[in-house]
């Protein structure tokens, strides 16, 4: 059942994808702009249709760990994979602009969680953030150029039409058996939904930010690549995680998801701007240790879950030495891309 419904999200996700943007190219939009807005909302219908459809099943925590985990699976692994592939170069836009966004709407969702809900009232300020972000971006990129893919090129706005209304049947259906599975896996194996939603659900619904950050890197376009995953960050924590506030009247945050996963999740959204302030660039040696930081979470999260003998002393290594020195390199890094951009400008 989960593996169908994988299936149906990935292919679901690859049309909903390909038709969006094709649309997009028909008006003239830029790549950076399609990868922040239509390709990010797409490659994150998958996770509003999940934690819609948990709500519905009684699962508000498998909604809630499907969102933070999404999150953390977009930066980590996905970011990381894209830049194994090729170092990913990146505009000053998205450096000073759409990282600090992240960032911001990041520790804007802990704080509304901490409480242990996120209430009707923070949903909806989440989703207002967002028209409000959609409104300014769409504005402040109606000067730069088009997208690489000329309208001509593009198929017809039937065709394209078509492509995205049966991406969305997909999704819709793909979202549901994977829930369903979720649901009947956790209970099968006495693990709580928050732990499926945050790994399996939150890796099955990233299946179209996979196929779409790789394939964008691959072929060059890393702004959309890199574009992608921080508009589907920023959708995640606002569309998806606001709407399913609203229509479920308030959702309930495990203790857990707020003390570490969300603590996590802002995390890996603040190693982002020393990296990137870099060169403006993610080097492969840096997307290898995102990757390798995604499975050591990974495994605490199962080890944990199992009550593993061996925990304390993965959570003793994190603790006491790669965090340690994963913050002491990002904080080299930032203040040497700040002392590199104080030179350039007074020289």
């Amino acid at each position: 059942m989960i593996g169908t419904g994988l299936g149906l999200l990935a292919g679901g996700g690859e049309l909903l994808v390909r038709g969006s943007a094709q649309l997009a190219a028909r008006f003239g939009i830029s790549s950076l702009v399609i990868g922040l807005t239509v390709v990010a909302f797409g490659t994150s219908a998958p996770e509003l249709a999940v934690s819609l459809l948990s709500v519905n099943a009684d699962a508000p925590d498998l909604a809630v760990g499907n969102v933070i985990g999404s999150n953390i699976f977009n930066i980590l692994f996905i970011l990381g994979s894209s830049a194994l592939i090729v170092p990913l170069v990146v505009s000053r836009r998205i450096i000073w602009v759409e990282v600090p966004l992240v960032i911001a709407v990041s520790v804007l969702t802990w704080w509304f969680a901490s409480d242990g809900q996120v209430q009707r009232r923070d949903g909806a300020l989440l989703v207002a953030f967002l028209f409000a972000y959609t409104v300014w971006l769409l504005r402040s990129t109606s000067g730069e150029p088009a997208s690489d893919a000329a309208p001509s090129d593009s198929p017809r706005a039937l065709v394209s039409t078509a492509a995205v209304a049966a991406g969305l049947a997909l999704l819709l259906l793909g979202a549901h058996w994977l829930v369903r599975g979720a649901v009947s896996l956790a209970t099968a194996a006495g693990v709580d939904d928050a732990v499926i939603g945050l790994t399996i659900v939150a890796a099955g619904t990233s299946l179209p930010e996979v196929a779409a950050s790789l394939v964008a890197a691959a072929r060059g376009y890393r702004d959309m690549a890199v574009g992608n995953i921080l508009g589907s960050n920023i959708f995640n924590l606002t569309l998806i995680l606001g709407i399913t506030a609203v229509t479920a009247g308030g959702l309930p945050v495990p203790a857990g998801l707020v003390t570490f996963d969300l603590v996590v999740m802002v995390a890996v959204a603040v190693a982002c701007l020393p990296i990137l302030m870099t060169g403006h660039r993610i080097a492969r040696w840096e997307g290898a240790v995102f990757v390798a930081y995604y499975f050591a979470y990974t495994a605490y999260l199962v080890m944990d879950a199992l009550d593993h003998e061996r925990l304390p002393h993965l959570r003793d290594a994190l603790v006491f030495f790669f965090l340690p020195l994963t913050a002491v390199t990002l904080a080299v890094l930032g203040a040497r891309a700040l002392w590199v951009r104080e030179g350039q400008e007074l020289s």
